[in-house]
């Protein structure tokens, strides 16, 4: 048995679900879903520095992820913004994760660092784009 058949389809899966529950961190930080920020239902005021950005980087970067469009830039700023999160809120508090509060940060993280590195899978935008522009016949009288 071939076990490797399923580790594409099983990729793009992973990407699409660490993409989507990164989504609505954004989305209960910058539209006030699912309570808000605070839990009062409202969202963060616009602009308010770092968590309006944070959210609003969550939102945007999760939606490409989990669509596989500009996968690799979107996971690298992911990442980093969650390594921020977690180096200057949460590791101050303590040592590791577990003490600090710090591992959902930490796994999205690590998560969207893998992301970067693996890219998309084959169930992605990127993956439909690239397939289509390697199809493409080339035009009379252009060689490479």
């Amino acid at each position: 048995m071939d076990t490797y058949r399923f580790s594409g389809p099983f990729w793009s899966l992973f990407r699409f679900v660490v993409g989507f529950l990164f989504t609505l961190h954004g989305a209960r930080t910058v539209l006030g879903l699912f309570g808000g920020a605070d839990g009062t239902g409202d969202p963060l005021p616009a602009g308010q520095w770092p968590g309006w950005w944070a959210g609003l980087i969550q939102l945007v970067c999760g939606l490409l992820v989990l669509a596989g469009v500009l996968t690799r830039p979107a996971a690298v700023l992911a990442s980093g913004s969650m390594a921020y999160a977690y180096f200057v809120v949460h590791q101050p508090q303590g040592l590791l994760p577990i003490q600090n509060g710090g591992v959902s940060p930490a796994l999205y993280a690590w998560s969207f660092l893998a992301i970067a590195v693996l890219g998309a899978g084959p169930w992605s935008v990127d993956a439909l784009l690239a397939r289509r522009s390697a199809a493409a016949p080339e035009p009379a009288g252009i060689r490479r």
